[in-house]
């Protein structure tokens, strides 16, 4: 596992299609966006 730290606005890429970008963080919680083809897909696990 890869653990960075980044900062609201800052983005991270992965395969030059994939970008995660830090939206908002504040009281314990972060806030991503994440862009990606369609075909990705993209699921979350509580």
């Amino acid at each position: 596992m890869l653990v960075i730290t980044r900062e609201e606005g800052e983005r991270i890429v992965i395969d030059d299609d994939i970008v995660i970008t830090v939206v908002e963080s504040k009281r314990g919680s972060v806030r991503i966006g994440i862009e990606a083809p369609l075909q990705v897909a993209i699921s979350r696990e509580e």
